[in-house]
């Protein structure tokens, strides 16, 4: 769910803002506040709400001149991996800024589907969108691939739009047309990688892109502690030569629902944790490896390897189980390809 603050200061940008409000979907959490219209806002810090916003939302919009937007979003900016999308408004509803995170945040996509709602104005500035241009960001965002070394987006953008030919490597298929200057060419300058892991260097300047298609089955003792898990996982990733990036989710059996270590290392790393029943994790057909005392004790012969499987839905077993100090981990990815 995108969380939204909304910010106006009038009260013809409180209509606006209360007309967006209605116009965002379910899929939003929206929060109004009209500085110019609701009393208990008066003297509140403007810089002060901005700054809390930047830390809590996906998507700032002011309804206002853009001069107020910048001064109070300009202290709190770290970079635009970090930043949430942040829209301008003026008070009219008559056009819609993309000021900040055009593509990892979203702002281009929904300052435009804003624009048609309102029958406004969309104004997009960043130059892969003027010229009709691929932009790295963009596809990763909407591929679900996390940005290793976003710093080196400008590289990729920056020969994309003078016409320079831009590598590509990759370990998955690639199922449809190259973009253009796009080339499967490792002696490229810039290109990126898109990979389980960093490991390689195709291009002088090279822009990693993690898919995030892992996920890992784990079994375990009752109390583990958290460091034994994080070790056990971070071992098996080591082995198999994956990025901890590439993690979409973690899961167990049902019986370890409330195991505190796994819970914590989710929680620490932003992994979903799920759990499966062992009639369920039963269901699956392949070649896992089996144990009778596991099965007597929970229900299936394999914990870490079936979870693996099922969550990946029926994906590529990478690692088979493997075990450390206690901890059972196998490695399994979804079945992936790259489309442009």
């Amino acid at each position: 769910m995108t969380w939204v603050k909304i910010i106006s200061f009038t009260k013809k940008g409180a209509k606006i803002a209360e007309k967006i409000k209605i116009l965002l979907n379910e899929n939003y959490r929206t929060e109004i506040y009209n500085r110019g219209t609701d009393v208990s806002l008066k003297n509140t810090n403007l810089k002060r709400l901005t700054q809390q916003a930047m830390v809590d939302c996906n998507l700032i919009i002011f309804v206002g001149a853009t001069g107020i937007a910048v001064r109070s979003i300009s202290p709190y900016l770290r970079g635009k991996e970090h930043d949430p999308a942040v829209l301008v408004i003026d008070e009219l509803g008559k056009f819609v800024i993309s000021l900040i995170s055009g593509h990892i945040g979203g702002a281009n996509d929904i300052c435009k589907k804003l624009a048609n709602m309102l029958n406004a104005q969309p104004i997009i500035t960043t130059a892969t969108d003027l010229n009709n241009k691929f932009a790295v960001d963009t596809w990763a965002k909407e591929n679900n691939c996390v940005i290793l070394n976003p710093s080196n987006i400008k590289n990729i953008s920056s020969a994309v739009l003078n016409g320079e030919n831009v590598g590509i490597y990759t370990e998955f298929n690639i199922k449809t047309k190259l973009p253009e200057n796009i080339i499967l060419y490792e002696n490229c300058n810039n290109g990126f990688a898109i990979m389980l892991n960093s490991n390689k260097k195709p291009f002088f300047n090279t822009l990693y892109l993690i898919p995030k298609i892992v996920h890992i089955g784990i079994g375990c003792r009752k109390g583990t502690t958290k460091d034994k898990i994080s070790h056990a996982i971070h071992n098996a990733l080591k082995k198999s030569n994956i990025n901890i990036c590439s993690i979409s989710s973690i899961s167990s059996i049902d019986l370890k629902k409330n195991e505190v270590g796994i819970i914590e290392f989710c929680k620490e790393n932003n992994i979903i944790f799920n759990t499966f029943s062992s009639s369920v994790l039963n269901s699956l057909n392949g070649n896992f490896s089996s144990s009778d005392f596991v099965k007597t004790t929970v229900g299936t012969d394999n914990v870490c390897e079936r979870c693996a499987v099922f969550s990946s839905k029926n994906g590529k077993l990478l690692c088979k189980k493997i075990s450390f100090d206690g901890v059972t981990v196998a490695i399994s990815a979804e079945n992936w390809e790259v489309i442009f």
